[in-house]
């Protein structure tokens, strides 16, 4: 998995304990899971249809870097399917992970359509055809 956005923990972040707001996570990661989908489906139209049980395994502190990992599972006929892990930069401390994230394929009128992708592709990759 590959760790592509890295966020820095600030005090407008936390909650009354002091710790990351899982809110404030959350946010972060769907924003990731869409623009991760937008890329992969050649889309701007995508939207969140589902996320599995959220796994809060430990948490973050002001100052601290986290990084937000996703990675595609699989591509159904009009949805792209990932999974998230989030984790402490410098410790590798898993923070939470979601095992499924479902993101839907929109046509400009918000209906959900075939995107005809199968696997993971790469910018790089497509740069160079």
């Amino acid at each position: 998995m590959k760790f592509h956005t890295r966020k820095w923990i600030k005090p407008e972040d936390l909650n009354p304990n002091g710790t990351l707001f899982g809110g404030r996570l959350l946010e972060w990661i769907d924003e990731e899971a869409a623009l991760y989908a937008v890329v992969q489906l050649e889309n701007k139209h995508v939207v969140t249809k589902f996320m599995t049980e959220i796994d809060f395994v430990s948490s973050a502190r002001e100052g601290d870097i986290i990084e937000i990992g996703i990675q595609a599972t699989s591509f159904g006929r009009s949805s792209l399917t990932m999974y998230c892990e989030v984790r402490n930069m410098v410790t590798r401390e898993t923070i939470i992970t979601i095992e499924k994230i479902i993101m839907v394929n929109l046509d400009a009128n918000g209906n959900a359509v075939p995107h005809h992708k199968t696997q993971i592709e790469f910018v790089r990759d497509r740069l160079n055809d």
